[in-house]
């Protein structure tokens, strides 16, 4: 596995480093690559997330918290510069090995430190039954990313009040819960950020590549389509039909504009990771009438598991109907 290290020392922006995610995905398409990066305090939001539901914008705002949405699927996360973030590139496509051989090759670099750490549940480590990294996929260019969080010193607190609605018991009752239930490297460890970013890197790859000027060019051209405001603020259409579920897959929510009930628009929000075309995927609904028994004939022509990690059609049906 090659170490992707950039020209420069300065700390970018998150849409940055999403950014240099797809420039891999696009331009190098053989072997696997990883880079680590720390970002200034900043929310991340996933691919399917409205906004609103995720962050606190008051507390973002009057704290100068940076906020992005990714292309990838998943939950809201918080990141400042003691949480490591780590990028995963391969040309393999198929992402239950990816996300099970990345993940446990993580868990094992933890172990070596004496940690008792595991994999857990469809994209957690946890130390001690502690989650100390979440993580995210998708695909580009027939290319698989994973990216995820690696939690060393994270101010636990601060976290909650940024991706917490702004309701003082709701942020009250989250700080307690997630102190029950996430952990910080540091707390495990008398271990430098440094050392520990030096003992990932070592043991995990065994070349280097630095980009170019023009790799960087590249990026910051890639990085634009990230900071428009119709990709971080999302469309969020009227509907007359919602549906939500929790799933294996993750939180689904459905919405659908029913006409003389014929399916005229169908949207999906939630933190479930996508693998294929979503609209591709929708769009088979569309002009359908909204009945099980129509939806679950384009399901017998349509498999969901090629659209959405972990989702079944039976699943999909049940929270429809």
């Amino acid at each position: 596995m090659k170490y992707v290290s950039y020209p420069f020392n300065e700390i970018k922006r998150l849409s940055f480093y999403l950014a240099t995610e797809e420039f891999l995905a696009r331009n190098y398409p053989e072997d696997e690559y990883f880079f680590m990066w720390q970002v200034n305090p900043t929310v991340i939001f996933g691919r399917n997330q409205l906004i609103e539901n995720e962050i606190n914008m008051k507390y973002v705002k009057e704290n100068n918290i940076e906020y992005y949405r990714r292309k990838s699927g998943g939950g809201c996360v918080y990141a400042d510069f003691s949480n490591i973030m780590f990028s995963f590139i391969t040309p393999n496509f198929n992402k239950d090995f990816v996300f099970s051989t990345y993940l446990n090759k993580v868990a094992d670099l933890l172990k070596d430190l004496g940690l008792n750490a595991y994999v857990s549940g469809r994209n957690d480590i946890l130390i001690d039954g502690l989650k100390v990294s979440g993580n995210a996929f998708y695909q580009v260019n027939s290319r698989s990313i994973v990216h995820g969080t690696m939690l060393y010193n994270t101010d636990l607190s601060v976290m909650v009040k940024a991706i917490t609605p702004d309701n003082e018991k709701l942020v009250s009752k989250g700080i307690d819960s997630v102190r029950k239930r996430v952990t910080n490297i540091k707390d495990h460890l008398p271990i430098t950020i440094e050392d520990f970013k030096n003992h990932i890197k070592n043991n995990l790859c065994d070349q280097e590549i630095v980009l170019t000027p023009k790799d960087i060019e590249k990026i910051s051209k890639i990085e634009e389509t990230y900071l428009k405001d119709e990709f971080i603020y999302g469309k969020n259409p009227n509907y007359t039909l919602k549906k939500k579920s929790k799933t294996e897959a993750g939180i689904i929510e459905i919405s659908l504009e029913l006409k003389n009930n014929i399916v005229k628009r169908l949207n999906m929000l939630g933190d479930y990771f996508l693998i294929g075309d979503e609209d591709e995927f929708l769009n088979n609904f569309k002009n359908i009438t909204f009945t099980k028994a129509d939806f679950a004939q384009v399901l017998k022509d349509v498999n969901i598991k090629d659209y959405i990690y972990n989702l079944t059609a039976e699943e999909f049906l049940q929270i429809l109907f």
